[in-house]
Parts: C-alpha cells; structure tokens; sequence
C-alpha cells in the first residue's frame, strides 16, 4: 500500500511537471490548484508533492545538464514523459537525501510502465542507476573559464538572464540573486491587516494554531508563517487579519503616504493585494477603485475582499489602456503596479525564467509607459502616482522613471524617509528604490513615486 501511495504522489507531480514544462501552465496556479483540489490529504504528502514538483522545474537546467552527461539520447529529443520522469528522479537523487537512490530509480521505472513506455524502462532505469553511482563526481562547468555558462547550470538559470545580470549588477552581485532565488526557508509572508486585529494578536493566534511564526524582515505589519496545514485553514486568515504578499509589494502602499480620506485608485489591482492594504491604511475613510482587465482577475479581488470585509473598495472590470473620462484628476493616489517581466519573482515562481524572453521586456516597457500615460490623467493635481514592477530590469524600471519625468506632469520625490531602514541610504533620495532578492530575503521589486504637477 506504501509503494502504491508513494508512486500515486510521484505521478501526481509528474501531471504538475508535464502540465508547466510541456504545456505552458504557471507553476505557481498548477500546484496550488492541485493542492485546493484535495486529492492529497495528508500534510506530509502534500509537502513531499510540493517540494518535488517546484523543486523539478526550478532545477531543470541542472537536471538537464546532469542528464546529458549520462545519456546518449539527449533531452530535447525525449519522449516528454521519459524526461519528465528522468529529471523527477535526478532532482530526488540530489535534493531529497531521505529519499534512496534505489527508491528513485524502482519508482521512476514503475511511472515509465504506467505511461505505457515499458519499451523504456531499461533505458530510465540504466539513465538513474548511472547518475545515482556518479553523482559524487559530476563535471560541472568551471567558473573561472566561463561564469556565464557555469552560473547557468549551478542555478539553473537561463543564459540570457545570467549575462543580463552580470552586465547590471556584476558577477558577485548576480550570483547572489541567484542564490537568493534557490534559497527555501518555507515561510509564508503575510501581512497583517491592522485595522481588523493587531499584528501582535495575529501572531498569538497562528501560533495558538500550531504555526510557526516569525517577524517579518522589512516592517512590523508582516509576518513569515510555516507549519500550518492550509492557509484556510487559519482562523487568521478566515477572519480577514492576513493578507498573503510579500514584504517588497508592500512598500507601494507604504511610500504613498495615503491619507484619511484618499481617493486611490489601484490600476491593475489583481489578485488585491495592494488594494487591500490601502483600504486598511484607510480604516473605513477614502476609498479604493480597485480595477483589472477582465473577469477571472476581478473576480480574485472579490474574493479577497469578501474574505476581508472591507466595504471602501469598488471593484471595476477595466482595460488599463482604455482611458476612462469620469475618473480623471478624481484620485489622490494612483498605485501602477503594472504587468513586467516578472524577473524579481523568480524564486516563488520559477517557471517565468523559461518563459520570459529577452524581446518581452522592451514590449512590457512599451505597455508600460502606455499604461502609464493614461493612469497618470487620474492622479489629481498635487497628487501621487506610484509605479511599480516585481522585476529587476532597467528598461522596466530605471528607465521608465526617466521616461515619465520627461514625458508625463510629474516630478520624482524623495522617499527616502518612508522606506524601511534596510533599504534607506540607496536611491531613495532618488525617488525610486530597486530592491534586489539579497538585500531583505524578499522578492525583486522596484517601486518609483512621483507628484503631479500643480
């Protein structure tokens, strides 16, 4: 009953695995649907489920590497499934030491059967039972002869991305991006919504729960959660008192400085994260205008909203790029928090360095400013627009600052006193922070503000 159980569990991140790498599913939306579904009932399965499937396509420029060193049939020309099931069972032979090297390989081989290749379950056995008696000797690429092509492998990531990164930021600095992207401590970030309950009580409650609780990094509204079964599972959570975000999408709301009273008007608002934190910055006054491009993004935003209860936020199904006439010069904030690369995310979700290609960045930097020029009719005169990105480019970021100060009604404003001291002494003064993944354990995230001209 055991093996058949352990088996069922593999196929099921096998069915995750095909659904991301072959088909072009978010890994993120894969996994988390899977486990909603509740075809995995047990907390350590579902841990085992997870770990495996994120770990696969995370490592799967490693695990390909890996792979070729040892077979004749390199990966690009394999069934899908065989190289499926091949990296599977090279990411459980490196990462998962609790798992035997025999398990793997047995359990590999009864996948390969029940997809009907029997014809090659030699072959992945042989593949595995190889890597397994080598892997203490692998010849991986030397750094000093080419960084690029070694830092590619060691963290399995694009060389594009790599050479990129090296040209902005240096090779010590890249490498510790990368580092940062593969660095897994399983905490959760949340924040608390503070005017529902006090952060102090919140942490009270999740550990009166069972989970584990930590402060946050940035700020002393966020807190890192762990060991819990589900997140609705968590009083915490039912009751409205968290919202899930990571401590650098906070800081839009942060540096905005909103006010009593504010109208905000938060422009392509889904899943609500941002929207929710500036209704509890308000506590009942303002009010939000909480807007994305179509009904399943709305719909993530109604969710968040009825789970938390706040009543100042009007949702609006809204295309950013159509300019809507009664809402212009009405808002004393916009928040652009606007559609990018997604680069700074990569270590929640690791799929997007495969499908992100270098031409997407100067077409979302286009998007963008697009965007960007209808967003700022909204702000009223005096008032604030705040632009951000989860992404570390320049052209997305950087570049784009430069572009509204020179093409748009507003100035850039120091906001050097709001940030969290960690990030303060940088570019805040500037009127931009960009918030590389080392720097507080956090996601990549830049963030700019501007006043409107009066």
């Amino acid at each position: 009953m055991a093996l058949n159980k352990s088996l069922n569990i593999r196929d099921c991140a096998l069915e995750i695995i095909l659904k991301v790498m072959e088909q072009g599913e978010y890994s993120d939306t894969a996994i988390h649907n899977f486990l909603d579904s509740g075809v995995i009932k047990d907390k350590r399965d579902r841990a085992f489920f997870t770990r495996l499937s994120e770990g696969t396509i995370e490592r799967t420029i490693e695990l390909d590497y890996i792979i070729n060193l040892f077979s004749k049939v390199k990966v690009n020309k394999m069934k899908p499934v065989i190289r499926n099931i091949l990296r599977m069972g090279v990411y459980q032979i490196f990462y998962m030491e609790r798992v035997p090297d025999s398990a793997v390989c047995n359990e590999a081989v009864k996948l390969a059967a029940a997809h009907k290749f029997n014809g090659l379950k030699g072959f992945v056995n042989g593949v595995l039972r190889n890597i397994a008696a080598n892997k203490q000797n692998i010849n991986y690429p030397p750094c000093d002869k080419n960084f690029v092509q070694y830092a590619s492998v060691k963290y399995s990531m694009p060389e594009w991305i790599v050479k990129r990164y090296m040209d902005s930021y240096g090779k010590d600095a890249a490498e510790k991006i990368f580092s940062e992207y593969l660095l897994k401590d399983n905490m959760v970030t949340a924040r608390c919504n503070i005017s529902k309950a006090a952060a102090d009580y919140t942490a009270w409650l999740l550990k009166a729960e069972g989970a584990c609780v930590k402060s946050g990094n940035l700020n002393d509204i966020s807190l890192r959660i762990s060991d819990y079964d589900t997140l609705s599972s968590l009083s915490a959570f039912k009751e409205g008192y968290i919202q899930i975000q990571d401590e650098s999408s906070m800081l839009p709301c942060i540096i905005a400085d909103i006010n009593k009273g504010d109208t905000i008007i938060d422009i392509c608002a889904a899943p609500g994260g941002k929207t929710i934190h500036a209704a509890d910055i308000l506590n009942g006054s303002g009010k939000v205008i909480s807007c994305d491009i179509s009904k399943k993004k709305t719909g993530l935003i109604h969710e968040n909203i009825k789970r938390t209860g706040f009543n100042n936020i009007e949702v609006f199904e809204n295309d950013a790029l159509v300019f809507r006439e009664e809402w212009e010069e009405k808002a004393d904030i916009v928040i652009a928090d606007l559609p990018c690369s997604g680069l700074g995310v990569i270590g929640k979700k690791c799929d997007i360095k495969y499908k992100t290609k270098p031409g997407d960045i100067e077409v979302l930097a286009k998007l963008q400013r697009d965007i960007l020029t209808i967003a700022g009719r909204y702000v009223k005169s005096g008032g604030r627009l705040v632009y951000s990105t989860c992404t570390i480019t320049s052209e997305e970021n950087e570049m784009n600052v430069e572009w509204i100060r020179k093409n748009l009604p507003f100035k850039v404003e120091n906001i050097e006193e709001r940030l969290p001291k960690q990030l303060s002494g940088i570019t805040g003064h500037m009127g931009y922070i960009q918030v590389l993944p080392y720097m507080a354990h956090t996601d990549g995230f830049f963030v700019a503000s501007f006043l409107k001209s009066v």
